[in-house]
């Protein structure tokens, strides 16, 4: 049965430290399943689109997401690459590992990702908007980056709309 695990907040090293590649002889275990379902979990619980595995202290390249939209399913990626990436635009952003800010931050428009699946299946997810947001983010997560190292305007989210994407 998947638990909420507790999200790192800036400051914890983990959050600081380049995750390790994932063995795929590793995926098929109990405990890599188990560590997926509590990830789902722990996102839908925060509530966010994404949550990468140092965020849960956790040192390895996978991250769970859902955007919510009729497109994209819910996701595991294990061992990311970004393999493509469009114009770049600036966008608002959050993190539940930096809780309560919102800033500015620059992404690409557009952004394709590969990697294995749970089952240790290759997968490509690509798209724009918040589902290209959403991959950028957590592969920096995986990098030992966070939103506040780039973004501008970094402040307490105020409004309605910052405090909803403050939680994403």
């Amino acid at each position: 049965m998947p638990y909420i695990r507790e999200i790192l907040t800036d400051g914890h090293p983990t959050l600081r430290r380049v995750a390790k590649r994932v063995n795929p002889k590793e995926i098929r275990e109990p405990l890599f399943q188990q560590l997926i379902d509590d990830m789902f979990e722990t996102m839908y619980a925060a509530p966010g689109v994404g949550l990468a595995a140092p965020q849960i202290n956790v040192s390895k390249r996978l991250f769970v997401m859902d955007v919510h939209d009729d497109e994209h399913e819910p996701a595991v990626v294990i061992n990311p690459k970004i393999e493509e990436l469009g114009e770049e635009i600036e966008l608002r952003e959050g993190c539940l590992s930096v809780p309560g800010l919102v800033g500015e931050i620059v992404r690409f428009k557009r952004a394709a990702v590969s990697g294995l699946d749970r089952h240790g299946e290759k997968i490509r997810i690509e798209g724009e908007g918040l589902l290209a947001q959403c991959l950028q983010h957590e592969i920096d997560h995986l990098n030992g980056a966070l939103y506040i190292d780039r973004a501008k305007n970094l402040r307490p989210a105020v409004t309605d709309e910052e405090k909803e994407t403050a939680e994403a």
